[in-house]
């Protein structure tokens, strides 16, 4: 039996440990009630939310993504200082960062070979590399 969209997203939440909230349940539904994966801005899922009719303030949806994020259930990506994506894909992957319009989108990981990283300093480890590919259409 397929999986409704209540039962994606119920269980997404459930995967974090967090309480199923209205604004919650409301983001998290257009996050990943379909199945698919999503790059998006703070202010991207703000506007998804307001033409879903959803009633949440952009405060609300910074609060929620960084609860997701801090759940363990999406990764920020940062593009540039002023730029952040949050991917709702979560095994390690490169991205593509087209210039032109904006967008994030997910990059062949298979495709990608990185033969050495530089040692971090002592008493650290490296948690994540994080590798944005910026396109820039001719």
């Amino acid at each position: 039996m397929t999986p409704t969209r209540d039962d994606l997203v119920t269980s997404w939440l459930d995967r974090g440990n967090l309480r199923p909230t209205r604004q919650r349940l409301a983001l998290a539904s257009l996050l990943v009630g379909d199945g698919e994966n999503r790059h998006v801005t703070a202010e991207s899922l703000y506007e998804m939310a307001g033409a879903a009719g959803e009633k949440v303030s952009l405060a609300t949806v910074y609060n929620t993504l960084r609860a997701f994020c801090d759940a363990g259930l999406m990764n920020e990506v940062v593009v540039d200082g002023a730029r952040s994506y949050f991917d709702t894909r979560m095994d390690d992957h490169p991205h593509f960062f087209w210039e032109d319009t904006g967008t994030l989108t997910d990059a062949p990981k298979d495709e990608l070979t990185i033969s050495a990283l530089p040692a971090p300093p002592e008493g650290t480890e490296i948690s994540r590399v994080d590798v944005v590919i910026r396109l820039r259409r001719l």
